[in-house]
């Protein structure tokens, strides 16, 4: 499960405890419910010292594509547009005045390519979490409370009951259980998830359902990263 750092809590918040069963068992799945649903509709925050970012739109879990419209916050619009990502590639269509949700077919063209940055940039930091958040398989349920994922408390995320929990220690980092923080379901739906990216002071924010799931379509010659 990807670990990274953290930056504030939930509202609601009242542990942290160590998970039940129960628990365990719905963070251990929660990734897998995205694979498990082909895609699902996504609202990313990004944060930003001069301002931050919105991506609307949708990630294909199986696919391991995201697509969307950019929107500034606080910002001037040269910023907005289209954009869709892959595990290692970015590609963007700038828009002036960019729609509220970005069309189901892709432009044809206007689009400018570039890698995904691994560090360094807010924006491919968090399209790179979202992209992350689907798995093929479930977690391993045992190993979760053991490597340090912990319950924090209850909250409400557009009418859904959800539990907040912390995920575990990243395999290469002891010491960062805590590190993301998930809004899950009773049936193990993942609802939010928050982290930080790199030194900014406010989190990354990425709601699920905020709008209607729309299969992405590849951008012509973009090929996603299996």
């Amino acid at each position: 499960m990807a670990a990274f750092l953290l930056a504030g809590g939930g509202s609601g918040s009242s542990g942290p405890r160590a998970l039940s069963s129960d628990e365990a068992n719905r963070l251990a799945i929660t990734r897998f419910r995205n694979y498990e649903a082909h895609g699902r509709a996504v609202k990313i925050t990004v944060p930003g010292t001069a301002g931050g970012l919105i991506v609307t739109g949708s990630v294909d879990y199986r696919g391991k594509l995201g697509y969307g419209v950019v929107h500034g916050t606080g910002r001037g619009t040269s910023s907005d547009g289209l954009i869709e990502w892959t595990a290692t590639s970015v590609s963007v269509h700038p828009i002036e005045n960019a729609p509220a949700q970005a069309p189901e077919s892709p432009p044809r063209s206007a689009w400018y390519s570039r890698p995904l940055q691994s560090s360094g940039s807010a924006l491919d930091s968090s399209l790179a979490i979202a992209l992350r958040l689907g798995s093929d398989r479930p977690d391993n349920a045992e190993l979760l409370p053991q490597n340090g994922a912990a319950w924090w408390g209850r909250d409400q995320v557009d009418g859904h009951r959800v539990d907040v929990m912390t995920g575990p220690s990243s395999p290469d980092r002891s010491g960062t259980a805590g590190n993301v923080r998930y809004w899950v379901g009773s049936d193990g739906t993942m609802y939010r998830v928050r982290v930080s990216v790199g030194s900014e002071s406010q989190p990354v924010v990425i709601d699920f359902d905020t709008q209607k799931y729309v299969p992405v379509k590849p951008v012509p010659g973009v090929t996603p990263t299996r």
